[in-house]
């Protein structure tokens, strides 16, 4: 014990006699344990708590005690003031006496263990010193314990609101104050949420909002683009296999569904699912059990799930395309995320926020902006929403010398959408002083046409059909050009 941290003993006690003996009874063990403070009454107990915060380990404290604070609400006031706080309660009114309603009441009321006053040797020592002692030891023990926990839950929800401040919903029309009281309503409980909206609104975004303000928000929140699956692959990646299940299968894979157990699973672009593994999503969704490749038995799991759609889901059903039952499934409760169109006053409030947000992550200077500029970006349509804006902000850091001019903002909508007399025209154009490898100006062309095409269609899985790729292949470029 010499080794040991010492434990702070605060001691409430209007006993003399007592506290003598409880003196008398700790003293082999005086280098670890320290009464630090003995006082008589409840009041007093609590002055000394709040005058020296995080400096009492254990409270050792008689049930019975002069003054109006005492016995159970003594304890229940103390653990008020610092729940890690443990207490020891010493009564006579236990002695010769099985009262198993008493001992429910004092750890009701939050204390951690209690003994009698009273042993054979009532002269010299409190009831069974070993018990007594090991208690205190105990109590210290707990306390750290619940000490560091607490610790670790308020790193963890200071990770929760940094990320929700990273993943802020921005704007102020009424669509967005609905959309917010929506989310924060539905993060209450935990069923299925179907998003629907325009390519490039931030279905994920109200997705993850809605996970990082619920009751799974310490758990995974895994997103998953249902059109970027492999054809052949997806009920594998879904659910996962066995080793040794099929040929190739080297080692056991945890699908996604096993990977947000407990938490969020985000299925974007659920449409393009094929109907086969829709029948499967089904089965799961309404039985909450997987039936992983290569396992004789189905695994439980507890997942939250979020889909999204940018295409008409009920169409989708007529043309036999989505099955009605899951359509129900997933749509317990809707949302949709509206198109930047419509919302000009918004506008304003993202570029400042991206503007913001890039140039601490481009780690370049604050930029400045002329009027005309601004009233370029403002009055802009905007086919492509948020995702577009965000894409033209950070290019405008980038090429700006400082003050964004509107030279600089025609550039930049140029390349990304073009502007409005040369939407169709979608030539590359070379600069005049360009002498780069011919892999980074067919990398600028690749990067100029994929933004031309997405910003006319509804979906990636459209994108890809057109640009005439598989979607895994599909994605992949998106990636290697630097496109969300």
């Amino acid at each position: 014990m010499a080794h040991q941290k010492p434990i702070h003993v605060l001691l409430i006690e209007d006993e003399a006699f007592d506290v003598q003996r409880i003196h008398k009874t700790l003293e082999p063990f005086s280098e670890r344990i320290h009464i630090k403070d003995i006082v008589a009454d409840g009041m007093g107990a609590i002055d000394l708590i709040e005058a020296r915060p995080d400096f009492y380990d254990v409270i050792i404290m008689d049930f019975q005690i002069a003054g109006g604070l005492r016995g159970e609400s003594l304890i229940r006031k103390i653990r008020e003031i610092d729940a890690t706080l443990q207490i020891i309660v010493v009564t006579k009114m236990t002695i010769n006496v099985t009262d198993y309603d008493f001992a429910n009441r004092l750890l009701d009321a939050g204390a951690m263990w209690y003994c009698t006053k009273y042993p054979g040797d009532i002269e010299n020592l409190i009831y069974q010193p070993t018990d007594f002692v090991l208690s205190i030891v105990n109590a210290y023990d707990k306390r750290q314990l619940e000490k560091r926990q607490r610790q670790a839950h308020s790193k963890l929800e200071q990770s929760v609101n940094d990320i929700l401040e990273q993943k802020r919903i921005i704007g102020e029309s009424d669509s967005m104050r609905k959309l917010r009281s929506s989310i924060a309503k539905y993060a209450l409980h935990s069923m299925n949420v179907l998003v629907s909206g325009e390519s490039g609104t931030g279905k994920e975004l109200i997705a993850s909002n809605i996970h990082y303000q619920s009751d799974r928000r310490f758990e995974t929140f895994l997103a998953v683009n249902c059109g970027s699956l492999p054809g052949n692959l997806i009920e594998s990646e879904l659910f996962g296999f066995e080793k040794g299940s099929f040929t190739g299968a080297g080692k056991e894979k945890p699908g996604f569904f096993e990977l947000a157990d407990k938490g969020t699973l985000f299925l974007d672009e659920i449409s393009e699912l094929p109907m086969s593994v829709q029948s499967t999503l089904l089965r799961v969704l309404q039985e909450g059990e997987i039936d992983k490749i290569g396992r004789k038995k189905r695994i439980k799991v507890d997942v939250r799930i979020i889909a999204a759609t940018n295409k008409d889901l009920k169409k989708e059903i007529k043309e036999k395309r989505f099955r009605e039952d899951l359509y129900y499934r997933l749509n317990v409760v809707s949302l949709h995320a509206p198109p930047l169109r419509g919302r000009e006053g918004d506008i304003g409030l993202l570029i400042e926020h991206f503007l913001s947000f890039y140039s601490l992550t481009l780690d370049r200077s604050a930029s400045t902006m002329t009027p005309d500029a601004r009233r370029a970006l403002l009055g802009y349509a905007w086919p492509g929403n948020v995702r577009e804006l965000q894409n033209v902000v950070q290019r405008l850091l980038i090429i700006s010398e400082g003050t964004i001019t509107l030279d600089d903002v025609n550039s930049a909508l140029g390349i990304v959408s073009g502007s409005r007399e040369e939407q169709e025209d979608i030539s590359f154009k070379i600069p005049d002083n360009a002498l780069a490898p011919l892999r980074d100006m067919e990398r600028g062309f690749r990067r100029q046409y994929f933004l031309h095409v997405r910003n006319r269609v509804q979906s990636d899985a459209e994108a890809a059909r057109l640009l005439g790729l598989a979607p895994p292949n599909y994605y992949r470029m998106c990636k290697e050009l630097g496109l969300k």
